[in-house]
């Protein structure tokens, strides 16, 4: 049994900063991450960041990543415990977690973050299991991290934000984007994004959906359609688009087993990606000592991730025992930014979602 005061399972924006901010009043800190590296989806984010100075605005994600690990590693009361997979939460507090596939870990903490991020969604069509078909997070994991262009020549499914940096990303990367195309009758996206895509020459089709990938071996097209007010493709507006990859960049679901294992109340608010758990503004849980953050907490923005693991960081310290000087006004410090970045009216769908799962434990 391996005794920390604070475990955090997930090593992404909301994990790093959650660490930052625990270890900043001497708290014992252990991190679990099942990648090879820390950062999560930072690392594969090339685009400068909005925001303001707390959310590190005109950095790249990949180096907010690098920033926050160079920070933590100076402090003593920190330990990642990376290619590990956190397993079991049990009833009696006991996290079981599985490193490099060999080796079985226990851990008994007096508080834990969950912000294990969000898994990708994928969209059933015809052939959507050949080779040549991926999802965002996959393309952006192979040109950003290893170099590898995943084709020559993309269709690129959903134009919300991911869909539209990562065909930006491949158009710099010097890959043919033959159109984004996108069910809803407007992008869901930031402006700025579809913007810098339009420039290119890369058209936006709105009203639009794949009706099928084409080839026989690997992608050797698409057949995409016009959808009417019941999102079913419209008869005689078919049309093929040549390519070699097809992109599904149509949205993530948080990824919540071990809080179900754990217990934890739970809602389904599709405005936040589906499953998320009942938290206050602590983001502290319905199980005491269990809090949670970022993707896992409803799907948004990284850089709401960050500031969300700020509020846990500071939260599960005081709860431990931390004597921390103006805990109330550095909190509402974090939510006034919070409520900045949420304001606008494209997270509005995430301001509702929000109104439905944060409570006041009693």
């Amino acid at each position: 049994m391996l005794d920390t005061r604070f475990l955090i399972i997930g090593g992404g924006p909301a994990g790093l900063s959650a660490a930052l901010a625990a270890t900043k009043y001497d708290i014992d800190t252990v991190l679990l991450d099942d990648g090879l590296a820390l950062g999560g989806q930072l690392t594969k984010q090339t685009h400068k960041f909005f925001g303001s100075k707390m959310e590190r605005a005109g950095t790249r994600g990949f180096v907010i990543g690098q920033q926050m690990v160079s920070e933590l590693e100076k402090r003593t009361n920190f330990k990642p415990y990376l290619n590990t997979t956190a397993a079991g939460f049990y009833e009696d507090g006991v996290i079981t977690a599985v490193r490099a596939e060999k080796e079985w870990l226990k851990f008994k903490p007096d508080a834990v973050l969950v912000a294990t991020g969000a898994s990708e969604r994928m969209i059933p069509f015809p052939n959507n299991d050949l080779p040549g078909v991926y999802g965002a997070g996959a393309v952006q994991t192979l040109m950003n991290l290893y170099g590898v262009l995943p084709g020559k020549r993309v269709l690129m499914i959903g134009a919300g934000n991911i869909g539209l940096i990562v065909s930006y990303q491949l158009m710099q990367a010097g890959v043919s984007v033959a159109a984004v195309i996108e069910a809803m009758d407007k992008i869901g996206g930031y402006f700025v994004h579809a913007s810098k895509i339009r420039r290119l020459g890369i058209p936006i089709l709105t009203r639009h959906t794949i009706v099928r990938a084409i080839g026989d071996e690997k992608v050797e097209g698409a057949l995409i359609s016009k959808v009417d007010e019941n999102w079913q493709p419209i008869e005689g507006t078919e049309q093929k688009v040549d390519v070699d990859t097809i992109c599904l960049a149509v949205g993530l679901s948080p990824t919540l087993e071990i809080l179900f294992q754990a217990g934890a109340d739970m809602k389904y608010v599709p405005e936040l990606g589906g499953d998320v758990p009942l938290r206050d503004r602590f983001m502290r849980t319905s199980l005491p000592n269990v809090f949670v953050a970022g993707d896992a907490a409803g799907i948004e923005e990284a850089s709401s991730a960050m500031l969300e693991g700020q509020i846990a960081g500071l939260s599960a310290a005081k709860f431990i025992g931390a004597q921390i000087s103006d805990f109330d006004g550095k909190i509402q410090s974090i939510e006034n930014e919070l409520k900045s970045l949420r304001s606008g009216p494209l997270p509005e769908k995430v301001r509702k979602g929000l109104e439905k799962v944060i409570v006041k434990w009693g």
